[in-house]
């Protein structure tokens, strides 16, 4: 037999690097960076009228074409507002309008008076809106019909949201029935149970007010989802088409912008008209 020759393995030793290879790298990566800082400083340097002027331009560009698109909205506000004379007018506001000077809210366009507001009181089963004692009290103070609505979020607990809800909010004689907000579709439950804890929310919260409660949503919505099995039930619909210029018969209350201007208020607020008049409103509010 042949003997077979056994290979021992050598292992190579590999000498560590040399520092200053390593200190060589690092600065020279820190020239380059520093050399691209210094170019794209000196481009801008040099470029610094033609930039400011290109940006000042495109700024301009954004800003009318904001204020024409406010412009469109504006003219659509006044002719709705228009078909609509004698029609009750009001608002509806959270968080996201600030701190409101309730005492300066009157009037819409300085000519037609605000009779009414619906304020959020809650968003799902854990979280009062920040603002909503404050405005709760304010629009009291300032003598507007008020209202309270729940955001209702569709992956939570609808008996937990309603306890949320009433536990927030204690109504008054003159105050506008309770309102459920729903706009978003379910992510992990079907259509049906949706509904049911529609229906859950709808009422417990019946129940405690002893009054039926107000259902906001957008008319997409409506029409898909809700119109027929809850037929029974009076609707705030939200639509801002510029088509649209009417409240439709079925509707109690109609939302017809988000992007309004009224005194006391920063920034924009939902404006709605209410399908009749003062005293028609005050008809429907808790005795």
């Amino acid at each position: 037999m042949r003997k077979q020759t056994v290979r021992r393995k050598t292992n190579v030793v590999r000498k560590p690097k040399k520092k200053a290879a390593v200190f060589s790298r690092k600065l020279l990566r820190y020239a380059i960076v520093t050399f691209f800082v210094v170019l794209l400083a000196g481009v801008g340097f040099h470029y610094r009228n033609g930039l400011a002027y290109y940006f000042s331009f495109k700024s301009d560009k954004i800003i009318r074409a904001e204020r024409e698109a406010q412009r469109i909205s504006d003219v659509r506000n006044f002719q709705v507002l228009e078909k609509h004379e004698g029609k009750s007018i009001g608002i509806d506001v959270s968080e996201y309008q600030g701190k409101i000077r309730w005492s300066y809210v009157d009037t819409l366009e300085k000519k037609y008076p605000l009779h009414y507001v619906f304020i959020r009181a809650t968003v799902g089963k854990d979280r009062k809106d920040r603002q909503f004692n404050r405005n709760w009290l304010g629009a009291k103070e300032n003598k507007m019909i008020r209202g309270a609505y729940h955001y209702y979020r569709p992956n939570e607990n609808s008996l937990e949201q309603a306890a949320l809800f009433i536990k927030t909010v204690i109504l008054h004689k003159g105050d506008l029935p309770p309102v459920l907000d729903i706009e978003k579709l379910p992510k992990n439950q079907s259509i049906v149970n949706l509904k049911l804890g529609l229906k859950r929310w709808l009422h417990a919260v019946e129940s405690h007010y002893g009054v039926k409660p107000i259902i906001y949503t957008g008319e997409r919505y409506y029409d898909d989802f809700l119109k027929e099995e809850f037929s029974d039930y009076l609707f705030w619909i939200a639509n801002y088409n510029f088509y649209r210029e009417e409240i439709a018969e079925d509707w109690l209350f109609w939302q017809f912008t988000e992007k309004a201007s009224v005194p006391g208020i920063k920034g924009k607020v939902d404006v709605n008209i209410y399908n009749g008049d003062l005293q028609q409103l005050q008809y429907i509010t808790v005795e």
